[in-house]
């Protein structure tokens, strides 16, 4: 059995340690590279059988992985060292959006230090059809996934939508499950955060964190690509919107 490949959540770890460090390495003997072993070696993100592989994320491989980071970062004039797709996707989303994935990690870190991270059973639909999964890790979509599936969630957001005289459809493209499928789609809609919860943290869901969505929007708003792992329902609509105009033209 070979050592698994990193994930999304390790690699945020790993990266957050390095930008955290002024983009420098960090060696096997920092403390903070052998707290950083100890802490990966722990996440629900691989086999016990895998986990008890010699050399699994051990201080050794987290300090190479910080290397990665260091040599591959488009600012570095040294030679680079080898290292996969997925490592150069997070530099980069680090580069980028250095305070946003700060705050992934933060909220990575959290979920461990407070057991919840432990507890959330997979999810239907946390990777895409390509086995991918979001660039802000893993669990932090597992932990989106579950919270937005929480049925006590969803009754309160139809119930606030319609005492508020709101129609139940879709905010992003206006879909009507009622209009469509008459009674068999009578108060039914699904409901999405609107901002990621690496944002928010383990705070307390408010209603108005939350967004009425038909399932094609929500599939749109979780879908991920490279160096973009989520979008709010404003930036869906704003992809709609100019995909119909190139559509036009």
């Amino acid at each position: 059995m070979r050592i698994p490949a990193w994930t999304e959540d390790e690699l945020v770890l790993a990266g957050a340690l390095v930008v955290r460090n002024g983009w420098r390495e960090l060696r096997t003997n920092d403390h903070a590279v052998q707290e950083l072993s100890e802490l990966i070696r722990s996440l629900p993100l691989h086999t016990p059988e895998e986990r008890a592989l010699p050399g699994f994320r051990s201080p050794d491989s987290v300090s190479r992985k910080t290397s990665d980071f260091m040599t591959n970062h488009r600012l570095y004039t040294g030679k680079p060292t080898r290292c996969g797709k997925p490592t150069l996707l997070m530099i980069n989303a680090f580069t980028e959006r250095e305070a946003e994935m700060l705050q992934a990690a933060e909220a990575i870190e959290e979920g461990i230090a407070s057991g919840e991270l432990y507890t959330i059973p997979e999810q239907l639909d946390e990777v895409d059809e390509a086995g991918a999964t979001a660039v802000e890790g893993r669990l932090l979509v597992r932990r989106a996934l579950a919270r937005e599936r929480d049925p006590k969630f969803r009754a309160l957001k139809i119930r606030q939508a319609r005492r508020r005289g709101q129609p139940l459809q879709c905010e992003v493209c206006g879909f009507d499950f009622a209009r469509a499928y008459g009674g068999l789609g009578e108060g039914y809609i699904e409901v999405h955060h609107v901002t990621p919860l690496y944002f928010s943290g383990t705070r307390e869901t408010k209603l108005d964190d939350l967004a009425c969505l038909c399932a094609n929007c929500h599939r749109m708003c979780h879908r991920s690509r490279p160096g973009e792992s989520w979008r709010t329902p404003a930036a869906l609509r704003e992809h709609i919107r100019k995909s119909a105009q190139n559509t036009v033209h």
